[in-house]
């Protein structure tokens, strides 16, 4: 059986490779995603086609570094380190990302993510 960490690993890796179809296919069509966490929800897949679209599709490079993970029943917190390259910027970033898989724990119920930004620098 997949576990959501599983799934957050999947997405981390897919999110490098630009995989878009395969980083879109993992979501439920009620999904939603929240990047970042109080900057507003990106509910549906047309929504979050449309966050990729304007984010994550806009990144030149894409590192990132799983420095541990806490699985409990169908959620995964995932501490990340990224080093991102996007519009010439170079951005650090400490990230907590909260994963939550469908009860079935093929696809993700939501991503949400935790960043203020502070080590971003250029």
């Amino acid at each position: 059986m997949t576990t959501a960490k599983d799934l957050a690993e999947t997405s981390l890796r897919l999110t490098k490779e630009r995989d878009r179809a395969g980083w879109l296919a993992l979501f439920a069509p009620n999904a939603f995603v929240e990047d970042p966490v109080g900057g507003g929800r990106h509910d549906g897949i047309a929504a979050i086609t449309a966050f990729y679209d304007a984010t994550i599709s806009t990144v030149e490079s894409f590192e990132y570094e799983i420095e541990r993970s806490y699985l409990c029943g169908s959620e995964v917190a995932v501490v990340i380190r990224f080093a991102i390259v996007a519009a010439g910027f170079a951005l650090d970033m400490d990230v907590v990302n909260i994963y939550a898989a469908t009860p079935e724990g093929d696809r993700l119920l939501s991503l949400r993510s935790w960043w203020d930004g502070s080590r971003q620098g250029g």
